[in-house]
């Protein structure tokens, strides 16, 4: 094996044009799920720059080496970058009775995601070099923070950007996955469920939701993408129901709203790794259901080939059966992602998130996460929130699905 320092690895921006077969092929071999649970490999359906074309400000970087004497090149590692403005804070109320007297503080925040460095070059400082690469273009856009994503017992993802690129351990968000079984749930009938228009969302999640955590400041552009399926707010069915404008003045005791993202168009996944009885047994446990849908048996899809997700995102809610209506939500949710053929439904939630208990999950597909935080531009003011890097977590975060 080739020592790191002998190594020549140039790390330059992604070529669509010749470099997308070979980027793909190296995506399917690298590892990107649990490494304590199955393994999940990604199908990223041909076009490496899906997951993060709907964001702002992107790039894409790849760590070419050469072959052999010919002088023949081979990709080795890629990483993606984007950048947004996102909320870090909130100013203090001059009206602390108002409940919109809170106003958000936004930063310049970069993410990076898709860090893979192909196995045979591994333990060569290719990660680390990525990820200053990509960094440099982030200061070079004026972002103050970035910030990564990576299942919290993969160490050696965590030893990189914790001891070697100086980033800080800073929320723990889980994963809740609920697979989508051959029988739809069943949604409570005393709850409704009301389907916003982009615009009434955005006018929801602004009033309500900005002065969450990574809020995005385009919320709009979010809401009108094509991938999102709509945004959908839960009341009790007995509750008059007279517009937007008048909830938003005058809201109902209890409510919840949820967004739906359909990841299913633009990468699937696979489950690696299971063992034939348990494969028989998943089987087993579809025909079942499909024959007695009328039990309403837990099923497992059949999630060793490749299937799509839809992702919920923006949970939110208020009152005393806040939790009883978020889980109707998930059950509508369940219920759209069988119409599209999806084999689960997954959302990401902060480990304080009191609506946690109304999301039905499976702690077998679910995992904890952890998000490493690091601030790239020192000479910014402090301001009304100071170091964010420094700040105790709050109740919710918003995750922006752009990001998966």
């Amino acid at each position: 094996m080739v020592e790191s320092d002998c190594l020549r690895v140039v790390v330059r921006e992604y070529d669509d044009e010749k470099d997308c077969k070979e980027v793909v092929e190296l995506e399917r071999r690298c590892e990107v799920g649990p490494s304590a649970k199955l393994c999940l490999f990604t199908d990223l359906l041909g076009d490496p720059l899906c997951r993060i074309r709907n964001c702002p400000s992107f790039l894409m970087l790849v760590a070419e080496t050469e072959v052999g004497q010919g002088g023949k090149k081979e990709i080795v590692g890629i990483v993606r970058g984007c950048i947004k403005t996102a909320t870090c804070g909130k100013k203090l109320p001059r009206n602390p009775t108002s409940p919109y007297s809170h106003r958000p503080i936004y930063t310049k925040l970069a993410y990076i995601l898709g860090l893979r460095v192909s196995p045979s070059h591994r333990r060569m400082k290719i990660g680390l070099k990525l990820v200053q690469k990509i960094e440099e273009w982030f200061r070079q856009k004026g972002a103050e923070y970035a910030y990564m994503a990576t299942e919290s017992d993969n160490k050696a993802s965590v030893n990189l950007f914790t001891k070697k690129c100086a980033y800080s351990k800073f929320r723990t968000p889980s994963i809740l996955v609920q697979p989508v079984f051959a029988h739809n749930v069943r949604v409570d009938k005393r709850v409704r469920v009301i389907k916003l228009t982009p615009l009434e969302a955005e006018s929801l999640y602004t009033r309500r939701f900005s002065t969450t955590e990574f809020f995005p400041r385009d919320i709009g552009s979010i809401l009108n993408n094509k991938l999102n399926l709509g945004t959908f707010l839960a009341i009790n069915s007995n509750e008059e129901w007279a517009g937007l404008g008048r909830f938003l003045s005058s809201p109902t005791m209890s409510w919840a709203v949820m967004s739906v993202w359909n990841c299913k168009d633009v990468y699937t996944l696979e489950v690696k790794g299971a063992s034939m009885v348990r494969r028989g047994f998943c089987k087993t446990s579809r025909l079942l259901d499909r024959a007695l849908p009328w039990l309403k048996l837990p099923s497992v899809p059949d999630l060793f080939r490749p299937f799509g997700f839809h992702f919920l995102y923006g949970l939110g809610g208020n009152g005393p059966l806040a939790v009883k209506l978020t889980k109707a939500l998930c059950g509508f949710a369940h219920n759209l992602a069988k119409e599209y053929g999806c084999g689960v439904v997954a959302t990401e939630v902060s480990g304080n998130e009191p609506l946690m208990l109304g999301i039905p999950h499976w702690k077998k597909l679910s995992c904890a996460d952890l998000w490493c935080i690091k601030r790239l531009l020192e000479d910014y003011s402090d301001g009304d929130v100071g170091d964010w890097t420094k700040s105790e977590p709050g109740l919710s975060i918003f995750v922006d699905p752009r990001e998966l």
